[in-house]
This record gives C-alpha cells, sequence and structure tokens, in this order.
C-alpha cells in the first residue's frame, strides 16, 4: 500500500506540468510575479527539508551501519554523487530545449493568440532549425522530429524528480507530499517553458499540450523504475530495503535537490519575479516545511 500512495504522489507531482501548459495556451497574461514566488517558494521547501531532514536521515542509517567516521563519509559521497548525476543530465539537455529557460510574453503569445506573430527565441530559433522566409511546410518533418526531440528530454530531466519523491514519500508520506507540492509548483512554469518549443516544432497547440503533458509523466515513470531497482537491490522481498542502502540513496536524493534548487528554481524565480520576490518565496517555503515538520512530530 505504502508504494501505491508513494506511486500516486509522484504522479499528481509530474502532472503538474500539465497546469504551466494549460495557463501558457488559455491566459491572456501570465503573472510572472505569482510565478516568481512559487519557484522560490518551492526552492525553500527543497533546501529546508534536504539540509534539515532527508540529510540527516541518510547519515543516521549510514552511521548505524558503517560507524560515525565511514557513515560520515559515505553520506556526504552520495550527497555530491546526486548532485553529479543531475548536473550531467541538465548538461546534456541544449539551451533551447531545457525547461528551465526563461520564455518572454511575446515568445509565448502565440500559443493562445492565434493572429500573435511567431517569435521564438534565438536559443529556440536555433534548436528548432527555423527559416523564416522558407515556409515552415518544408521543415515540417524536420520540427516534428525535433519535438519529439525536446519532449524526451524533458522526460529524462524529470527523471530523477520523480526518483527523489517516490523515495521520501516511500519512507514517510507526509514528508513525500510536501516534496511532491514543491515538485509540483516548479512543474507549473516547466509547463509553460516545455510547450513554446513544442509548438513552435509542431505547429500544433493540442500536441505541444499533450507532449509537455507526457514529459511530466516522467517522474512517475521515475518513480516505478527506482521501485524495481529497490525490488531487485532487497531480493524480491517486496518494500524491505536495507538501512545502508536507503541511506545512500537519500544522500543522493539530497543532493538532487539541492542542485535543482540552486541551479534551476532559484535563478528562474529571480528572472521571473520583481525586488524581493524571490526572497520571499524562498523564506515562505523554509517556514511552511518547518512548521509542516514540527507538527508531524
Amino acid at each position: 500500500m505504502d508504494v501505491w500512495i508513494a506511486l500516486g504522489i509522484t504522479l499528481l507531482a509530474g502532472l503538474a506540468t500539465g497546469i504551466g501548459s494549460i495557463i501558457a495556451f488559455t491566459a491572456q497574461r501570465t503573472n510572472y510575479r505569482f510565478l516568481s514566488v512559487a519557484t522560490g517558494f518551492s526552492a525553500g521547501v527543497m533546501l529546508y527539508v534536504s539540509f534539515v531532514e532527508i540529510f540527516f536521515k541518510g547519515l543516521t542509517a549510514l552511521t548505524e551501519r558503517f560507524g560515525d567516521y565511514w557513515g560520515h563519509w559515505i553520506n556526504a559521497g552520495s550527497f555530491f554523487g546526486g548532485m553529479l548525476l543531475i548536473g550531467l543530465i541538465d548538461n546534456l539537455i541544449p539551451a533551447g530545449e531545457n525547461p528551465h529557460e526563461i520564455r518572454t510574453e511575446t515568445e509565448t503569445r502565440p500559443l493562445h493568440d492565434d493572429q500573435a506573430p511567431l517569435a521564438p527565441s534565438p536559443e529556440v530559433r536555433e534548436a528548432l532549425h527555423l527559416g523564416y522566409g522558407h515556409g515552415h511546410t518544408h521543415n515540417h518533418h524536420k520540427l516534428m522530429r525535433m519535438g519529439l526531440f525536446t519532449a524526451l528530454a524533458i522526460g529524462i530531466h524529470n527523471f530523477p524528480e520523480g526518483l527523489a519523491t517516490f523515495l521520501a514519500a516511500l519512507e514517510n508520506p507526509h514528508l513525500g507530499i510536501a516534496i511532491a507540492i514543491a515538485i509540483a509548483l516548479h512543474n507549473i512554469p516547466e509547463g509553460i517553458s516545455v510547450s513554446v518549443p513544442i509548438f513552435y516544432a509542431t505547429g500544433d497547440r493540442k500536441r505541444a499540450f499533450l507532449y509537455s503533458l507526457l514529459s511530466g509523466l516522467a517522474e512517475p515513470v521515475g518513480a516505478g523504475v527506482a521501485y524495481l531497482i529497490l525490488l531487485l537491490l532487497s531480493g524480491g522481498q517486496g518494500t524491505v530495503v536495507p538501512p545502508e542502502l536507503m541511506g545512500i540513496l537519500f544522500g543522493g536524493v539530497a543532493g538532487i535537490m539541492v542542485y535543482i534548487s540552486l541551479d534551476e528554481l532559484l535563478p528562474t524565480s529571480r528572472a521571473y519575479g520583481k525586488g524581493h520576490d524571490s526572497l520571499f518565496g524562498l523564506v515562505a517555503g523554509m517556514g511552511v516545511m518547518a512548521l509542516s515538520l514540527l507538527l508531524m512530530r
């Protein structure tokens, strides 16, 4: 039952990309200040729970198994190993397909306004090989392949996030829900950003919405793969996972979440907002996470 709860929580977090797409295709104007506070809030939740809860859960498990000295070393190695993993994945995605690239109002307007001129950013124009003046029909096949590649790239990018949400929810459903909310909040602007390159690649609003929604489903897929690996490593004994393995995984999850917060969420939050919007969201996220952890004790 715990496994299904964890998978369900991860699925709901992944589907939030669809909310972002709906906003992109229906809203006449995007509330960028809300997105700034929301992504800052998400970063605050992730940073606080990583350093205060998840990192030390991993440390406790590892020191009990390997002793105080080696437990600290292995935990630190797991933490930076998680950062290295998500960093390598992030660097495999070209700028034009990166879901955290900021999209301007001019660039997103054609998604909900048929009369608006197409105005992709230089990165999207270059990545999609859009040759204006040569007609889009000529490049339809090439652009369609690029749109599919974009969706695949975003899915790969979201994979570790699903793993992190699932493992946290499997250990503690309340903690998993808090992380899922943070992931969902950061998936909303991601859904907006994902819709843009796919729309410019295909010219089809429905298809762009579908692919951006499917890209978020990489998170429950990541959760499923994580569960299969846990089953394999635990000898098929259900959810009985060796404490030392969970300790290593928790260290890696903490590293993944810290990297996402510092490399993606905070820069995105500052780019979308004005003044101290980003900081307000960050502190609010930390405060809410701290309060929820205190109430759960």
